[in-house]
C-alpha cells in the first residue's frame, strides 16, 4: 500500500534541481569564461576602464566568474551572495571615498549582479542599477559579452560622473586593479 503523501515528489524534484545546478557549475569552466572574453577583449575591457577612472575619482572593477565555487553551490548561495563576497575580497569597498563599483557576471547561470559601495549606494536609486543589468542581460543573451560589459561600464561611469567627478588638476588616484578578475 503506498501511504505517499505526495512530498516525496516535491523533494525529489527539489534535489533533481540542486543537481542540475551543481552539474551546470561544474561543466561551466574558466575556459568558457576567457572563451568568452578573450585576451583582446580583456584588454579593451580594461582600457575602457581606465580610460573612464581619468574622468570621476571612483573605481570600476569587473569580475567575470564560469561558476560559482563548491562551497557556494552546497548552501545553495546565490549569485547576489557571491558578489558581495568578491566585492569585500577584492576591496572594492575600501575606497577612500567609498565609491567603488564591482560589476559582476556569473557564466553559469547567466546571472549579473552589480554592487556599489555605500557612497555611490545613498545617491544612486537602486532601479539605476537594475536598469544597466537588464541592458547586460540582453547583450549577454544575444552572447555579446564585452559588448554588454563595455555599457554597463559607461552607465556606471553616468552618476560616477555626476556625484564623483574630478576637478580641474586632480587625478583619480586608481586605488583598484582596471583588468577584470577571472578566479579560477
Amino acid at each position: 500500500m503506498n501511504t505517499d503523501s505526495g512530498t516525496g515528489s516535491t523533494s525529489g524534484a527539489v534535489a533533481g534541481s540542486r543537481l542540475w545546478r551543481l552539474l551546470r557549475h561544474r561543466l561551466v569552466d574558466e575556459t568558457d569564461a576567457r572563451r568568452a572574453l578573450g585576451p583582446a577583449a580583456l584588454d579593451r575591457i580594461t582600457a575602457r576602464i581606465a580610460a573612464s577612472e581619468q574622468r570621476h575619482s571612483g573605481e570600476i572593477r569587473v569580475c567575470v566568474e564560469a561558476g560559482l565555487p563548491l562551497s557556494y553551490l552546497w548552501r545553495r548561495a546565490s549569485a547576489r551572495e557571491r558578489a558581495v563576497s568578491i566585492f569585500g575580497k577584492l576591496r572594492v569597498w575600501d575606497t577612500e571615498a567609498n565609491n567603488g563599483v564591482l560589476i559582476y557576471l556569473l557564466l553559469a547561470e547567466h546571472a549579473i549582479e552589480i554592487v556599489a559601495d555605500r557612497g555611490l549606494a545613498r545617491q544612486v536609486p537602486a532601479g539605476h542599477w537594475q536598469t544597466i543589468v537588464a541592458s547586460m542581460r540582453d547583450a549577454f543573451r544575444q552572447g555579446h559579452f564585452e559588448q554588454g560589459l563595455m555599457q554597463a561600464i559607461d552607465a556606471v561611469e553616468a552618476p560616477l560622473l555626476s556625484h564623483y567627478p574630478l576637478r580641474a588638476g586632480e587625478r583619480n588616484p586608481n586605488e583598484l586593479p582596471d583588468r577584470p578578475h577571472m578566479p579560477g
